[in-house]
């Protein structure tokens, strides 16, 4: 089975309830799912195993190499508990947090955190239950926190706190995600999503526990790793634009132009990025998407983003295949758009000084020039996949690479189509294995021409050193 997507964004699904299945999983795949994501919030290492375990069943049936994406839970900041269950807080009124455990009234409550009292400042805003109750701190000490009321509202047993304004002193790493991590790793995860992200520090510990055995990606939903952002998309391997969060921790009319600036950002750094949450919210339980989220996905592709990620929609909705069938429909519609080709042209990044990055750029430009049918990079770290993908060609791009781990962590990257082949060093081989691969995969005819980027000797990490034009022959092999 040879399965080839008629776009360059990939799609990214969630696994749950309603899509936990082998055959599930597969008719995910078959409808445009290019890698899986296992939510740890909601997945012991049992399931974990389990769906990886599947995953690569339905790998080996559909002939692709397919990413698999484990997203660490991260902190869960909550509030204890009420007296009477649930209070209702005044505009203007006091409130305190603080360590006792004794059951909160409409004055105080619990906030099992000790270690958060000596984070926060006079002036910082805390957020109650998603942003629907907003403190202003008065003053703290060193084991209570005492607020104004800015926006009441209903509170509630254990409901959850954040603080924009605070850069908290603990990990983002809760012993449960090192437990997580551990079993993703020994699981041969392809990704690790880290949430919480609020400074460079949190990758470099991540990246320490898990010794280049699985790609990083962190998530975006802090304002602290917003402004340090350049820092942070340089330590990771991956970017996701966590706009759920985002958008509680920061004014909601911010969000969309932080995601652009995250995704050029991304772009600039040569660094897939992912956007992410309520793409198409409305599908858990409706067979059809607002025009507004239609409209939010096409914005996500007209932007150059690597991937675009549901949520609830594939793991717990009603539709499951229904949406991820129709965001590969919206994201093929937009890439058809006139205007697509220039927006993505416009906001293409220069090449860094490097040979690697020359050659991937003159590629780019070599095979729009001459009309090629297919840039084909040799790839075994990854490196020149990622380059030829960071100039955004309209050509098609095939990254054949002797790894299958590669292939499926390049599996989340814009336009590639992976491929797994035995490595070989001599040069005709190589050509010849270039065309053949893109005349079966379809790209490329008898007649036509391709061109080929490879590291030589193939293996070393980000060599990119040679370009070759070659012709597909009627058997499908190169020539002169």
């Amino acid at each position: 089975m040879t399965v080839r997507r008629n776009r360059k964004v990939k799609i990214l699904a969630t696994l749950g309830p309603a899509s936990e299945k082998k055959e599930q999983i597969k008719q995910l795949f078959l409808a445009g799912a290019d890698v899986f994501r296992i939510n740890m919030s909601h997945s012991d290492h049992e399931t974990l195993n389990t769906r990886v375990k599947l995953i690569r069943e339905v790998e080996k049936e559909v002939g692709r190499p397919i990413g698999i994406l484990a997203d660490l839970q991260g902190p869960k900041l909550r509030l204890g508990i009420f007296a009477d269950t649930k209070v209702e807080l005044t505009n203007g009124s006091r409130f305190s947090l603080d360590s006792s455990d004794k059951p909160g009234d409409t004055s105080r409550v619990q906030l099992p955190h000790p270690e958060i009292f000596g984070s926060v400042k006079e002036g910082d805003i805390l957020l109650l239950d998603d942003g629907k109750v907003r403190l202003r701190t008065i003053s703290t000490s060193a084991d209570s926190i005492h607020t104004e009321v800015v926006t009441g509202g209903p509170i509630s047993n254990r409901k959850g706190i954040s603080f924009p304004d605070s850069t908290l002193s603990f990990s983002a790493l809760t012993p449960k995600d090192r437990a997580d991590l551990d079993a993703a790793v020994d699981a041969d995860v392809d990704w690790i999503a880290l949430s919480f992200v609020q400074r460079p520090e949190d990758v470099a510990e991540v990246r320490k526990l898990s010794r280049g055995r699985t790609g990083i990606l962190s998530k975006i939903e802090k304002p602290q790793a917003v402004e340090r952002i350049h820092e942070i998309i340089e330590l990771s391997d991956a970017i996701m634009v966590a706009r759920g969060d985002l958008g509680v921790e920061m004014p909601l009319e911010k969000v969309p132009g932080i995601q652009k600036q995250i995704t050029r950002a991304a772009r600039q750094a040569g660094k897939p990025v992912v956007v992410a949450t309520q793409m198409l919210e409305s599908m858990i339980n409706s067979p059809m998407p607002t025009r507004a989220e239609a409209s939010d996905v096409a914005t996500a592709v007209f932007e150059g983003a690597d991937a675009v990620m549901l949520s609830a929609e594939s793991a717990a909705g009603d539709y499951p295949f229904e949406a991820v069938a129709m965001m590969n429909r919206i994201a093929e519609e937009a890439e058809r758009d006139p205007y697509y080709t220039n927006i993505i042209y416009a906001q293409r990044a220069e090449p860094e000084a490097t040979g690697a990055d020359a050659i991937s750029a003159a590629a780019r430009q070599i095979a729009e020039t001459l009309n090629l049918a297919t840039i084909v990079c040799y790839t075994s770290s990854g490196t020149t996949g990622l380059r030829a993908a960071r100039e955004r060609p309209q050509t098609p791009i095939v990254a054949i690479s002797p790894i299958l781990a590669t292939a499926r962590r390049l599996a989340l990257v814009w336009g590639l189509h992976c491929v797994v082949s035995e490595e070989t060093g001599i040069l005709d081989e190589m050509v010849d294995r270039a065309c053949s691969t893109s005349y079966k995969v379809g790209l490329a005819k008898p007649g036509q021409r391709v061109i080929i980027t490879a590291g030589v000797p193939l293996g070393t990490p980000g060599a990119t050193n040679m370009l070759r034009i070659a012709f597909v022959g009627s058997d499908g092999l190169g020539g002169i």
